[in-house]
């Protein structure tokens, strides 16, 4: 390390030494006086103690970036399709529920945003997610309960007068268990279907490398054992979601086009509609198909 220490000091340092109050500040916050003096004034990599804290403090400012743009591939995927086929909506209902809980708990205690800002930003695009999912489910009266439920929740658990802090910490307590079993509706999902469907696959390897991040954080920055045994198991079941959408990677229902396309009839000389199977929608059917495929 000293002899990476000597090759970044001449590049770092001229920067460092000069950084304006409006960046220090927030880094020594982040870091703490000692080692934000050590990495960064001195850049000095040998003290191991700062340098796995600076790791962890980067990977949990690379999650809450990453959870900025994690399920914007997932929202397009459902958007082009017009069809929120191989998704499981309990499953996203639960996660929902998971870091709004979360969420609550952390803004109401206090804590700096930077510690749990992704439960914000992936709760938001859940939201979207599981709207697009009920709408082309046809299924919009579902998706106004959901709406109307979920705003009633938030307002329940961000005022004190309805849920109290002694309430919110044990929902906090179980917002980790919620969140493990949110994984298992979509994994079945997958295994009943035979296919990932709409499923993105940025957004899952997104959360496999995401959570393992977390284990780190967590062992390195919270001596909670009950928060690293959630991120431990959520990492298993993120895995099983990895090596699913791997197994059925080229599989054909999992490549069936759930949208209408464009064919030219041979004998009328004219163009038809066809669903993915090749077969023309009956009359008054809604195109794109949303059956489960089997």
């Amino acid at each position: 390390m000293e002899a990476l220490s000597s090759i970044l000091r001449p590049v770092v340092q001229p920067i460092t030494h000069n950084l304006p109050d409006a960046l220090r500040d927030p880094l020594i916050s982040l870091l703490g006086p000692k080692c934000y003096h050590i990495l960064l004034h001195d850049v000095d990599l040998a003290d191991s103690d700062c340098l796995r804290l600076g790791i962890s403090k980067a990977l949990g400012l690379g999650i809450i970036g990453a959870s900025a743009v994690v399920k914007i591939p997932q929202l397009l995927k459902i958007l082009n399709a017009q069809s929120g086929e191989g998704i499981s909506f309990l499953s996203y209902l639960l996660e929902t529920l998971a870091y709004t809980i979360t969420l609550a708990y952390n803004a109401r205690q206090g804590f700096p945003f930077s510690t749990y800002g992704e439960t914000a930003l992936i709760a938001l695009q859940n939201v979207a997610i599981s709207l697009l999912v009920l709408h082309y489910a046809g299924r919009d009266a579902a998706a106004a309960v959901f709406v109307a439920g979920l705003g009633a929740g938030v307002y329940a658990l961000m005022t004190e007068s309805t849920v109290d802090m002694s309430l919110l910490s044990y929902l906090q307590a179980g917002a980790g268990v919620l969140g493990v079993a949110s994984k298992l509706p979509q994994v079945w999902t997958i295994w009943q279907e035979g296919g990932t469907g709409q499923l993105s696959a940025f957004a899952v390897f997104n959360y496999l490398f995401g959570s393992l991040s977390r284990i780190f954080t967590t062992l390195q920055e919270v001596d909670d054992r009950l928060i690293l045994y959630g991120f431990v198991a959520g990492f298993a079941l993120n895995a099983v979601l990895a090596g699913q959408m791997l197994y059925y990677w080229n599989s054909p229902s999992s490549n069936k086009s759930s949208g209408p396309k464009l064919q030219v009839s041979d004998k009328e000389g004219g163009m038809k509609v066809t669903n993915s199977t090749g077969s023309s929608p009956s009359k008054g059917s809604k195109t794109p198909s949303t059956r489960r495929r089997g």
